[in-house]
């Protein structure tokens, strides 16, 4: 089962909405959206409530695609998801830089060594679909090879 502290509500609710456009039971995909707006505690978008609770799909698509567009904030809950996620991969940067930095063949007597890494691969605890949004808002930069970085302060 999917942790939700993980996983971005507003991607929950646009694979509900393919399976609802698919032909998917109504009656289970509804109830899924709202255990997933519960477990999200999305209390306070009164919108997207009465979206859910009155099963308006139309509300529904139109609420994701403002939240795809930026055109509105992203749930509470999402935004939750992005901070974790930077802050963990600004703590795996940090430790790779500092196993980098004080590898063997430093000296005792030396200033020590300044590491060259800039981007390393994004913490797999979390989706993809939550470091695309992290580029999408200028919060990372995508590298190469799979690795990201941090863009200039």
């Amino acid at each position: 089962m999917k942790d939700p502290r993980f996983e971005l509500f507003s991607r929950e609710l646009t694979d509900i909405v393919a399976m609802l456009d698919g032909g998917a039971d109504a009656d289970k995909m509804w109830g899924l959206a709202t255990q997933s707006f519960q477990v999200a505690r999305e209390d306070a978008d009164i919108e997207l409530f009465v979206a859910i609770d009155e099963r308006d799909l139309d509300t529904l698509r139109t609420i994701l695609q403002q939240w795809e567009s930026a055109e509105r904030t992203l749930s509470e809950h999402d935004r939750g998801v992005l901070k974790r996620a930077l802050k963990a991969f600004r703590k795996r940067l940090r430790l790779v830089r500092l196993d980098a930095e004080s590898s063997v063949g430093g000296g005792p007597m030396s200033s020590g060594r300044h590491s060259s890494i800039v981007g390393v691969s994004a913490p797999d605890t979390y989706p993809q679909e939550v470091w695309d949004i992290l580029v999408r808002q200028k919060r990372l930069i995508e590298g190469s090879d799979g690795n990201y970085e941090l863009p200039p302060e």
